[in-house]
């Protein structure tokens, strides 16, 4: 809601998790030793002895097992940050119970490291039971709930599991605004997540909500002229995008263009996001239509009316300007961010595709993969499997669906699968699996059919991809028929123009 560039953001979301092991404090040493066990003297001793060295108390067993965990959690190893978090654990249950309020930070460890490691049950596990002892042993705001209950809602997030989700960030959020005020910082990111989870839940107006709010905290935080401005107006921009509403979203980009000049000059590298949002806004209103369509409802399923396409049909070419504004700026910066400059490429490449200018398009791909190889790690990750560019759903879509008596409805799935050309083109449409009507079956190929992806790349060539799969939720009345099992049979792609759709 993590809004990312591919929909709403989504990377980034978790990035509190790296902090998690530093907001927790070290276990301090006691102020007063325990009493010394009692041990036997030899009965004699004809040679002087060695002193013994001190036995380390419990609590400085946990100093060390504290400072052993964050050395190797910061230094990214969190295979080996993973046995001393639990070891950690153990040593204050030990010293304090299995349901002491110790070891409510220790387990939020033993739970961020084990999300890091993709162990998402392991993960919930350790943050239930943080958060189960904090309700056992208080009532009302308990500002050691926030911590596990972040990490709770991330990893349900994670797993899909967004009605979850949403129940542990909101209460994360509500004990944040209760303790610290309604309008502080620290709760963005928080926000930003449960933005998502309600994205997932399709409830877009709790997130349009949630979205207003944030944006009012980031204003009233930092001033309208602030460059730490420019994040949450790019953020805010992504959400009207989303939701069709481009106009808004091209104002706000342009808002932060306009800051950026003024504080930090025209050709600053700050300014590349405001100029890559700028373009893709035109991009989207050509495909999408300035406004979104209206479904109407008709039998068993919702007739969608399409918006136009975007003016005199044509992309506005303002939008490779500002793409090639960002290139020039990324190109003056010294040492050159090749991640950075490789992701305006690619959407350079997208505009491209999107205008019909093909063979533009792979060249320019294959430029955004050389900068991607310069920039190593995951930097090419972008384009090793196929983006979706341009899909509307159908109206009888979950995400557009909107019937005025929706007890007579029901949520059913079709799973479409297909071929992604080199060209970005959709062949080979069949369908996967269903339990859907025939007519819902029908209207969410003719969907897919009229898709357009950004191809994926081998050594920056691009290069078809069979079985791409798209799975959809729809609604349909009760006691509809449910489609046959076996699956349809391949049907000729539509060669036309983008239908209006939602950002992917």
């Amino acid at each position: 809601m993590r809004l990312n560039a591919t929909a709403l953001a989504l990377g980034g979301v978790l990035a509190w998790l790296a902090d998690v092991a530093g907001a927790v404090e070290a276990p301090k040493p006691a102020t007063q030793a325990p009493a010394a066990t009692t041990t036997t003297a030899p009965a004699a001793a004809s040679v002087p002895t060695a002193a013994a060295a001190p036995v380390a108390t419990p609590a400085e067993q946990r100093v060390e097992q504290y400072r052993a965990f964050r050395r190797a959690f910061d230094a990214g190893d969190f295979a080996a940050a993973k046995p001393l978090a639990e070891q950690l654990v153990a040593t204050t249950e030990q010293q304090f119970g299995a349901d002491a309020r110790e070891l409510v930070n220790p387990l939020a460890n033993v739970g961020a490291v084990n999300y890091r490691l993709g162990n998402y049950p392991a993960a919930e596990t350790a943050f239930v039971r943080a958060v189960r002892i904090v309700d056992g042993k208080s009532s009302g705001a308990d500002r050691s709930l926030i911590r596990p209950l972040q990490g709770l809602g991330e990893t349900y997030l994670a797993t899909r599991q967004f009605a979850e989700s949403a129940i542990a960030l909101k209460r994360a959020v509500d004990l944040m605004r209760n303790l610290d005020g309604l309008f502080n910082v620290e709760q963005l990111e928080t926000v930003d997540s449960l933005i998502e989870a309600y994205i997932g839940l399709d409830r877009l107006q709790d997130a349009e909500k949630e979205s207003q709010y944030a944006f009012r905290v980031a204003e009233s935080t930092f001033g309208k002229d602030d460059l730490r401005m420019l994040e949450p107006l790019d953020r805010h921009a992504r959400w009207f995008e989303y939701v069709g509403r481009y106009t808004t979203a091209r104002g706000l980009h342009a808002r932060a263009l306009q800051l950026c000049e003024a504080r930090a000059g025209r050709n600053s590298v700050l300014a590349v996001d405001s100029l890559r949002g700028l373009a893709r806004t035109y991009y989207l209103e050509y495909i999408f239509g300035p406004e979104d369509a209206e479904a109407v409802s008709s039998g068993d399923i919702f007739t969608p009316t399409l918006a136009p396409t975007g003016p005199e049909g044509r992309l506005n070419p303002d939008g490779e300007r500002a793409l090639r504004i960002a290139l020039d700026s990324l190109g003056r910066s010294s040492p050159p961010d090749h991640r950075a400059i490789s992701g305006t490429l690619v959407e350079l490449g997208d505009w491209y595709l999107i205008g019909g200018n093909t063979a533009r398009a792979l060249d320019t791909y294959a430029q955004g993969w050389k900068e991607a190889a310069a920039a190593g790690g995951d930097a090419s990750g972008l384009m090793t499997a196929p983006r979706r560019l341009a899909y509307r759903p159908p109206s009888i879509s979950v995400s557009r669906a909107n019937p005025s008596k929706p007890e007579e409805f029901e949520e059913r799935y079709v799973e479409a699968r297909f071929t992604v050309t080199r060209e970005g083109k959709i062949t080979e449409v069949t369908t996967a699996s269903t339990d859907a009507p025939q007519t819902a079956e029908r209207a969410v190929l003719m969907a897919v059919r009229k898709a357009r992806y950004a191809p994926r790349l081998e050594n920056g060539a691009a290069v078809d991809t069979q079985d791409v799969r798209l799975r959809e939720r729809v609604l349909v009345r009760r006691g509809s028929a449910v489609a046959p099992a076996a699956p349809s049979a391949p049907e000729a792609p539509a060669a036309t123009q983008p239908v209006p759709a939602t950002l992917p």
